[in-house]
């Protein structure tokens, strides 16, 4: 099974550049299965009912979240009702709208797609990913299973995949923005990237226009978050996954432009 990972796509701008080239790129690939970061799918921030509904017409299969998760309000009975959107699994059970592990039906197989956040300069009271990814694995007996693990520092997303490493099909990270070049299969059958990437303009600070951040960190003062207009790139990485291991036998970090 070929399973497409796409990073984080930023805004209306990132979701009319998946739509325009998405379909060739499955169609080229041979993808089954696609996969995208929709956490900043919406303008401003955050998951909109309006933005999930264009990424799933474009023909994204399941949409994974992450730190703005819960920007929007609205988006809360949607990530309910939706069994196809996964927000991160640490966050308090019960309380908290949406479902941290989704089950994906191929016909052939069950895909199951959990959503992580890290803990390092995010959101410190969560649970800790590790604990929560050792009970979610416990749930389930699927043999092909993603996790896109939504974190900040390098190392804490390299020590989740070897944590993991020959329990779970493949590791993409998300929320950094910026494609790492390090798509690899781990020792023991686990396909990694520490980061896919980001689907939006590309002369930009993660999608946001250049002169906005670079006065953030010069006056430290609040600003708005305007999108850059431009060209724009799809990043994203490949997988390729057996049906009957749920092994990874290769990884492909891509970049369209």
């Amino acid at each position: 099974m070929r399973i497409l990972c796409i990073g984080d796509v930023v805004g209306g701008v990132g979701c009319r550049f998946l739509r325009a080239k998405l379909p060739a790129l499955k169609r080229v690939k041979g993808v089954d299965l696609t996969v995208c970061n929709g956490e900043n799918s919406a303008d401003g921030n955050g998951l909109t009912p309006a933005s999930a509904k264009f990424l799933f017409d474009s023909g994204v299969d399941a949409v994974t979240l992450g730190n703005h998760a819960f920007r929007r309000r609205e988006a809360y009975e949607y990530m309910d009702a939706n069994p196809f959107v996964a927000r991160p699994a640490n966050y308090p059970g019960g309380t908290t709208p949406g479902s941290g592990m989704i089950q994906i039906d191929m016909g052939r197989r069950i895909v199951t797609v959990i959503n992580l956040m890290g803990s390092m300069f995010l959101d410190s009271g969560l649970e800790s990913p590790f604990d929560t990814i050792d009970r979610l694995l416990g749930q389930t007996d699927s043999r092909i299973i993603l996790v896109d693990f939504h974190a900040e520092a390098t190392s804490e997303k390299r020590a989740m995949a070897y944590y993991l490493d020959g329990r779970v099909s493949a590791v993409f990270g998300t929320h950094t923005h910026v494609q790492t070049s390090d798509a690899q299969v781990l020792p023991k059958g686990t396909g990694y990237i520490t980061d896919a990437g980001m689907t939006g303009t590309v002369h930009s600070v993660l999608g946001v226009k250049t002169d906005i951040i670079i006065s953030k960190f010069k006056t430290r003062l609040p600003v708005r978050f305007d999108l850059a207009d431009g060209d724009c790139k799809l990043e994203c990485v490949l997988f390729d996954i057996d049906d009957n291991s749920g092994r990874c036998k290769s990884a492909e970090a891509l970049r369209i432009e």
